[in-house]
């Protein structure tokens, strides 16, 4: 008979310190004496006084036992809320932040060690960590609701290292000077190692523009777009967004740091001559992890033959890393938005007017879009784009003749929803615009579902799916889809709308703290969009902090001088009539006038 193996159920609290190699090649004594205080101060002195054990030590980890999740959960907050305050004053670039993660599972104990899945799970929770944050797994956030005094925040089902299937997390705040320990470290940390999906994964860099003329960058741009678009209607393909692959646009790039930046195993890249009438696309898919060329090719022909073109470049990733791959998936990834060319070559000038971001370039993105349409009346996404404009015309203030404005997006908008049953971009963007410019979440709602459900890669989607259940009512949902949106696109230009949704959802869930640490990324991303001062302003009054809300609502009357508590009403199509309640509050509290 085989001997036993001894097993039971403890809470695995697993930490280690934020980027130590950096902090031991700048100072590797002063990192020494600083990690041994921190033990000998802080950090050993708590797990004793909740009744841990340290089951080991590396140079920069600690490994936990603990009979009790709550007392892992404390012991955790309080080491995190220590270090907080030992770090007021020290230079960022010499501060000692744990990351923590705890599970509550079942562990084989061999000698003094521990070992098992309860210790892995631990292990990859911590890993996505925050520096200064402790992540907790579904099951310890299950033993320790109700029992200690601290609220959460749901993180989704996130996919660990090595663990099989997704598994939900969630994030311990901490106290109520949640703001001041935030801004000590969430805010001033880089983002935290994203983890590798559990699926190949793959981000399309922009193609170099070959032909010697500038003017043709656009189209360059907008065949590696269709590209993404191809890949992403794979369910079986991970594929970072356009908004985030394209910040290294124009950069030479080293592929290892893009894949760690973006979390992703494969990368592509390219080029596009097009001259008299003829067209050559090149490409190289490389493996990020290693740095080695898995094919490279060219495809050459007329611009007629371009959407055939691209199906090759795309056939030719999807059976380099995704070999078994269903025959809808491929048919649906060859579908085209429209065949006739000179409707398709106004929609990507389009899209290059629009990514300007200014006021001037979207009035004329929109002339564009309208002129794709008068080429293709059918042609659902030129109609959604065409909308959407609209969607930035109200965030920012710029709308003019407010009444017809709305009218038209309205009226584009629902074309766009009728004649792309199949376009998860044209559902997309129209259910923005039905949702924050109509103020139709009903309409909403269902176009984003079947968007999401045609292109589950699609980032803008899970951004807009996001901010409409934040309209509707629905901000723990809310969380969940911008999570996704921001881990879908990483690095996008855009990223400060989903941090501003995600200010919004924590602010109607009374998360005032987290809202307001929220909303200054945002802020920090773009400070003229009226929408993240608005929630900056009113998070910080809730908050109690005057001296900043005040200075968001000077924000606001400098971006646009209309702004009002009266007028949030219009900016804000809130469902539920206690969150505009509660936004009005804060907005007067910050000092906005009525």
């Amino acid at each position: 008979m085989p001997d036993r193996v001894d097993r039971r159920l403890a809470a695995v609290f697993a930490g280690d310190i934020v980027a130590y190699s950096r902090l031991m090649e700048a100072d590797e004594e002063g990192t020494l004496r600083q990690l041994k205080a921190c033990r000998r101060e802080l950090v050993d002195p708590k797990i004793s006084e909740h009744r841990g054990r340290i089951v080991k030590t590396t140079g920069d980890g600690i490994l936990v036992e603990f009979g009790s999740a709550v007392d892992a959960a404390r012991c955790a907050a309080e080491i995190q809320r220590g270090m907080a305050e030992k770090n007021v004053g020290v230079p960022q670039n010499s501060r000692i932040e744990f990351r923590i993660g705890i599970h509550v599972g079942d562990i084989i104990i061999d000698e003094n060690d521990i070992f098992g899945d309860g210790v892995n799970i631990a292990a990859r929770l911590e890993g996505i960590a925050e520096a200064g944050g402790v992540c907790i797994s579904d099951d310890t956030h299950r033993q320790i609701r109700g029992k200690v005094d601290y609220e959460f925040d749901f993180l989704g089902a996130q996919t660990l290292k090595n663990i099989s299937e997704p598994m939900r997390a969630w994030r311990i705040r901490i106290g109520a000077d949640i703001i001041a320990t935030a801004k000590s470290t969430l805010a001033a940390v880089s983002a935290p190692v994203l983890a590798l999906p559990d699926k190949p994964s793959i981000a399309a860099l922009p193609f170099q523009n070959m032909s010697g003329d500038p003017e043709q960058e656009y189209f360059a741009d907008g065949v590696v777009e269709d590209i993404i678009t191809a890949l992403c209607h794979f369910r079986n393909l991970f594929v970072i967004a356009r908004n985030s692959s394209f910040t290294y646009k124009g950069r030479a790039v080293d592929v290892k740091q893009v894949g760690r930046e973006l979390g992703v195993r494969y990368v592509l890249e390219g080029s596009v001559r097009k001259a008299a009438g003829k067209i050559r696309i090149t490409g190289q898919l490389i493996d990020a992890a290693t740095g080695s060329h898995l094919w490279a090719d060219r495809f050459d022909g007329s611009v007629d033959d371009i959407f055939e073109l691209q199906d090759q470049v795309t056939s030719r990733v999807v059976n380099a890393i995704a070999p078994k791959v269903e025959q809808a998936e491929i048919e649906r990834a060859k579908r085209k938005p429209t065949e006739n060319l000179d409707a398709y070559d106004h929609f990507l000038r389009g899209m290059s007017i629009l990514n300007q971001w200014t006021r001037e370039s979207n009035l004329e993105a929109t002339l564009t879009f309208r002129k794709a349409i008068e080429l293709d009346p059918s042609f659902a996404s030129a109609f959604g784009m065409a909308a959407w404009c609209y969607v930035w015309r109200k965030a920012n203030g710029w709308l003019v003749d407010r009444d017809t404005e709305i009218a038209e997006a309205m009226r584009m908008a629902r074309k766009a929803v009728e004649l792309g049953r199949d376009d998860a971009v044209a559902l997309a963007r129209a259910a923005h615009v039905l949702a924050y410019v109509g103020g139709d979440l009903d309409s909403a709602a269902p176009a984003l579902d079947r968007a999401l459900l045609l292109n589950p890669n699609l980032s803008a989607a899970w951004n807009f799916a996001g901010w409409t259940r934040v309209l509707r009512g629905e901000p723990q949902d809310a969380i969940e889809y911008l999570a996704r949106s921001m881990r879908l696109s990483p690095l996008d230009q855009l990223g400060y709308s989903a941090k501003g949704s995600t200010a919004h959802a924590h602010y109607f869930l009374g998360a005032y703290g987290d809202a307001a640490v929220w909303a200054e990324k945002a802020v920090q991303e773009n400070p003229n969009y009226l929408i993240v001062n608005c929630i900056a302003a009113a998070s910080y009054a809730f908050a109690g902090d005057q001296e900043k809300a005040a200075h968001f609502v000077r924000r606001m009357l400098q971006i646009d001088v209309r702004s009002s508590v009266s007028g949030i009403k219009a900016l804000f199509p809130l469902r539920r009539p206690d969150d505009l309640a509660k936004y009005e509050e804060g907005l007067r509290k910050a000092g906005l006038p009525e």
